[in-house]
Formats: structure tokens, sequence, C-alpha cells
């Protein structure tokens, strides 16, 4: 049954099982204790198995002796409610049962965008690739931004000596135009009841609405009805519109990053992650990017103290949770409904 704690448990039973849910894949590790490396496990597709309790008996506690007794997940999704439904995946989490099931003593249930901003807390420099200027100033509030399937974002406070993760929706703040480009490729592009977001240009199916707005700007029929379709002729040269897609997606990106610092005075930096940010990063206009990210009179050179990184580890989230996981306390994690405990 849920915890009546609405705070983080200041410990969690060894072996804890770590899962970091998508809606297209699935990545699994059991962390043994407080220093020793995780035991990973590969990535698979949900699609690949019926439900999740499906995939951690086959995938993950059949390949191994160790017998897990708490479970940290991180789900792409609400995260309220005993049965937990999954955006873009047909799984359920089901809490309750899987404590009877697999013998779990706890289990805690974050957003997978909390689990990106605790994975900032986790990374060592060699994970990071650093955009432009700004110095990172240490225990200070910071910002992840994920142009992937959507625009995730979340904000990491530092208070009180604690790090604090906060999920939120920014991904849907207006983008307007303000260069005379713009202003010729803004009326072209799909809004939804005539707003335009930064979800709308900066996500997957964002890159291609993007595209297609510059294709018809120029008067021309768009070629490309995929991300990947345009990635790659942005990246061969093959297409000037392409390329000048990726250059403007750059800039609007910058444009967004920017405001959330300020939201948030991200005097720890800036962090982009995603599926899109991993797959443009060899074309990515690193200086428009940063440029458009600086331009935010009357506020410029507050803002460009501040740093923007790529994060380079292919599975953060992860390690994010495994930091959760080994010392609870660290974090001020608000789980209301969201820790579940063994009757």
């Amino acid at each position: 049954m849920p915890s009546n704690s609405h705070i983080s448990p200041t410990a969690l039973p060894f072996p804890i099982l770590i899962a970091d849910i998508g809606g297209t894949n699935a990545r699994f590790s059991i962390v043994v204790d407080s220093y020793a490396e995780p035991k990973t496990f590969e990535p698979i597709k949900t699609k690949d198995y019926p439900s999740l309790d499906v995939a951690i008996q086959t995938h993950v506690l059949d390949r191994t002796s160790l017998q897990p007794r708490a479970a940290v997940l991180a789900v792409a999704g609400p995260t309220d409610g005993d049965e937990i439904d999954l955006t873009n995946n047909h799984w359920v989490v089901k809490p309750e049962k899987m404590i009877e099931q697999f013998g779990l003593q706890d289990i805690i249930v974050l957003n997978d965008y909390e689990a990106q901003a605790l994975a900032i807390v986790a990374l060592e420099d060699e994970h990071l690739k650093k955009i432009g200027g700004g110095t990172k100033a240490e225990r200070s509030n910071c910002v992840i931004l994920g142009p992937g399937t959507g625009l995730g974002m979340a904000g990491l406070i530092h208070a009180a000596n604690t790090w604090i993760p906060v999920a939120g929706e920014g991904g849907h703040i207006d983008l307007g135009p303000q260069t005379d480009r713009d202003n010729e490729i803004f009326p072209h592009l799909e809004r939804i009841e005539g707003r335009v977001t930064g979800e709308q240009i900066l996500c997957g199916r964002g890159l291609v609405n993007l595209y297609q707005a510059v294709a018809k700007a120029a008067g021309e029929k768009p070629k490309f009805t995929t991300p990947e379709d345009v990635t790659a002729a942005a990246k061969d040269k093959s297409d000037a519109l392409a390329v000048e897609t990726i250059s403007l997606f750059s800039e609007y990106l910058g444009r967004v990053a920017g405001d959330l610092a300020l939201i948030f005075m991200a005097k720890g930096g800036v962090y982009l992650t995603g599926g899109i940010t991993q797959k443009i990063l060899s074309i990515f206009d690193e200086e428009r990017f940063r440029a458009a990210f600086q331009n935010k009179a009357p506020h410029s050179e507050l803002i460009s103290a501040m740093p923007t990184f790529a994060i380079l580890h292919e599975q953060a989230p992860l390690a994010g949770l495994t930091a959760y996981a080994r010392t609870p306390v660290r974090f001020g994690v608000s789980l209301d409904r969201r820790h579940w405990c063994a009757k």
C-alpha cells in the first residue's frame, strides 16, 4: 500500500532494482550496495514484452542470482495512482502487484524527467560536452531540457543542502518569431489551437514541422516526412533546406533554454538531453544556439555566465536513479502516493 511519507526515505534495502521505462525502450540495473558498480542489463524494446512484470522476470531476475528487496522506477508519464499508465507504451505499472510478486519491501516511482534531473548530480565531466562559455557554480540550480519524442524539461533546485528535482511542462511555453526570417517561416508552422509552443518545433515531429515550414516559406514542396530523413540530408548537406532547419532548430532551442535558465536562475548550468540532441549533435549549430541562449536583454550579462552542456551518457537516467537509490537523503524528492511499502 502507498506510504504516508511525503518525502524520501533515509535509506532503501539493498539490492535495489533500477528501471528507466520510456515509451520505446526500457533499461534495468541492480544496485548491490552503496559502493559497488550496478549490475546492468541490455536495453529492451517495450513492444517485445507483454508487461513490465514479464520483462523484469525474464530479462532481469532470470539472469541473476540477486534478489532485489526494493525498486526505484522512472516512467514516462504521470506517476500518481495505484495503476500507472505509461505514455506511448502499453505497459501498466502496478506497484502493489510487484511487491507481492517479487517480494519487494519498497517501490518508488518517479517521473522520467525527475530521473534526468537527478542524473546531473551523478554525471562526471567526461559525460558532458560544454557548449559555449559560462562557468558552472557548484551547488546551484540547474535545468535539463530534452528534445526527443516530445520536449521534456525539469529543474534541479539546490536548497538546505539537498537536491530537489522539479518536473514540469516547460516544453509547452510559447515560442514566437523574432527575426525577419522567423516572420517568413512561422506562418507555415503547424499550431495547436493557435499556439506555437516549444514542443511544436523542438522534438522529433517538431523537426519535421520546422523543415516543412522552411520549405513552404521558400516556395518549395517539402521532400521529407521523418526527422531521420531531415537529419540525414543535413548531415550530408544534400538539401539546403534541411541544413537551415537544423541551424534554426539550434537557435530556437537556445531561446527556450535561455528562458528556462532565467526562470530557474540556473547558475549550475543548462543540460541538453533527449534522443534528438544525440542524433544531431555532430551538426548542431553551437554558436547559433549559444547566441540565442545569451540574447536575453536586459539580462544578457547575467545569463552569459551560465554554462550549457550536452549530456553524452547514453543511460543518464539510470545514473540518476542509482544516485538516489544509494542515498535518498541527499535528495528532496516529494513522494506523496509514489512510495509503496510491503504490508
